[in-house]
């Protein structure tokens, strides 16, 4: 006989061993289903060279530390603690910069930092930390929780009042570009702004890359990028553990195949191994959408307008990254770079839409953008002392797929270190390169190579993702929820993909929690039919 759970979760992310936390938190019967040998999805590393720890996907975690999710899980009693780099993150204009914009820790030496430029710009620097304060319990609310968010922006109104938190509206979907030049009068303020809006694959002209360049910069003022000691996969494995204490049954290896579904509720869920397990309550999907449409449901429990509607879903451009193991610091011609965690590299503000265009337009940029980090810069452990571990990554043009280009792009992107840091190369004592299609292999949920989820421009976010009418993890099956970054807030490690989707689950077998009663199911009914199972 098929064993019969309560709950199970599909992927071993991050979203996914926050769900399954959560329900079991809740006396639920949860087994949670890996594909891959060990869980964390994009929140992994390995020992990639000897006496070496490199982060496979993600690695500096400022999202995590405000997320009420994870703060919530108590993971430092399951083995988590955090570092930080002396500086949070350089962006030096050009290889021929000696200083490198600066982001340090504390507000007031950035401000002071920034003043030397332009004195004016320090005061606005303080301005926009001190606005962050006052804002940040709303803007945090209203991003982690599911879509309508309420009680976030109410706040705002009460703290802004109408026409400033107008203002505000105004203000967060500006594109940095013109956010920028609005802000700060010189340089340095304007490519931090711009660098840190390149965290997402919005383009510096775009509307609401402005918001992720604030975000991400208040963000870096207010806790810093912090890494876990011992590498990012210390963070999956403290979830794991904390998941495990609840109670959850964690199998990997294993990729669930099929979702099988009985008169328009979620009925059971079978894997590669022949294994079936039936469910009483939920399934929490914590993959990509497409996958999630595409390959796990029967086709004809499903909508023809949302099949159709899902063969629109945008992904964000893919990766190249490599990993170097060094026999030495970075040899930085700019002196701010050195003490940083992460360094933006590659363009001035300009040079960042120069590359996007290029991006857009399909060309190879000459001269990428990178996003580099000195792992052990942050964390000591990471490497031998006076060695460090170090990785890059940039993006291709959207839709690429094949390998050739992204060997092409990662000498181009090491010819730029070299650039910005003589001596460079001679450093280098190991070096690995994963291409768009070795982080697909290593993880299903980044299809070719897209990190994000899905892209975060406005056209698919909030309640047009991961397709118009949706917002909330529930889905057109009763019983089945999206818990991955294909659904509202999309990515980053925050967890609350995961949490929404279990505290959604949870509501509708009567639990009384922070999760607003809306029938979605019917909503997404409504606006894209039923499947031909279910009529």
């Amino acid at each position: 006989m098929p064993e019969t759970v309560d709950a199970v979760v599909i992927g071993g992310g991050h979203h996914g061993l926050v769900a399954a936390a959560t329900l079991a938190d809740a006396g639920w019967d949860v087994v949670l289903l890996e594909a891959q040998p060990d869980v964390g999805g994009a929140v992994r590393s390995a020992e990639l060279f000897p006496g070496y720890v490199s982060d496979l996907f993600s690695a500096f975690y400022p999202m995590s530390a405000v997320s009420p999710v994870i703060g919530a899980l108590g993971l430092e009693d399951h083995g988590l603690s955090w570092t930080h780099a002396p500086t949070v993150l350089a962006h030096p204009s050009g290889p021929d910069d000696e200083h490198a914009a600066v982001l340090y820790r504390d507000p007031a030496r950035t401000a002071a930092h920034l003043a030397e430029a332009d004195p004016r710009d320090g005061q606005t620097w303080l301005r926009l930390v001190e606005q962050w304060q006052q804002l940040k319990p709303h803007l945090l609310d209203t991003l982690f929780t599911p879509f309508p968010p309420v009680t976030g922006p109410a706040g705002l109104l009460r703290a802004l009042g109408g026409r400033a938190t107008l203002d505000l509206a105004r203000f967060l979907l500006l594109p940095v570009r013109r956010m920028a030049t609005e802000l700060f009068h010189a340089e340095p303020g304007r490519l931090l702004l711009s660098g840190n809006a390149m965290h997402a694959d919005i383009p510096p002209d775009a509307a609401g890359s402005g918001m992720f360049g604030w975000l991400m910069s208040m963000l870096a003022q207010d806790v810093g990028f912090p890494v876990p000691v011992g590498g990012a996969g210390m963070l999956a494995q403290a979830m794991a553990a904390r998941a495990r204490a609840s109670g959850v049954a964690v199998r990997v290896g294993d990729a669930v195949t099929r979702i099988g579904v009985r008169h328009g509720r979620v009925h059971d869920v079978t894997t590669v191994g022949g294994t079936t397990l039936r469910v009483r309550r939920a399934v929490i999907a914590d993959v990509a959408a497409t996958s999630l449409y595409g390959d796990l449901l029967p086709p004809d429990t499903l909508p023809t307008r949302l099949l159709r509607a899902m063969e629109r879903f945008d992904w964000d451009p893919p990766v190249v990254k490599l990993n170097w193991a060094l026999d030495g610091p970075i040899p930085w011609h700019a002196g701010g770079a050195h003490g940083a965690g992460t360094v933006h590299l590659g363009a001035d503000a300009d040079g960042i839409v120069i590359w996007m265009a290029d991006l857009s337009a399909g060309r190879l940029p000459t001269t990428p953008f990178a996003l580099l980090g000195q792992m052990t810069t942050a964390d000591p452990t990471r490497s031998p002392a006076g060695t460090e571990s170090a990785w890059a990554y940039t993006h291709l043009p959207r839709g690429t797929t094949a390998d050739e280009p992204a060997e092409l792009l990662a000498q181009r992107m090491e010819d730029m270190v070299e650039a910005h840091a003589p001596g460079f190369r001679e450093r280098v004592s190991g070096r690995h390169l994963q291409r768009p299609s070795d982080l697909f292999a290593a993880d299903a949920n980044l299809v070719n190579g897209a990190l994000g989820g899905g892209t975060n421009q406005i056209h698919q976010q909030l309640f047009l993702r991961p397709v118009p009418g949706t917002g909330r993890p529930e889905t057109v099956i009763r019983g089945l929820y999206l818990g991955s970054a294909a659904a509202h807030p999309g990515g980053s490690v925050h967890g609350a993909c995961g949490a929404n989707a279990a505290r959604a689950a949870l509501a509708d077998h009567g639990w009384a929690g922070p999760v607003r009663r809306l029938s979605t199911s019917a909503l997404l009914t409504a606006i894209y039919g039923r499947g031909r199972s279910a009529r």
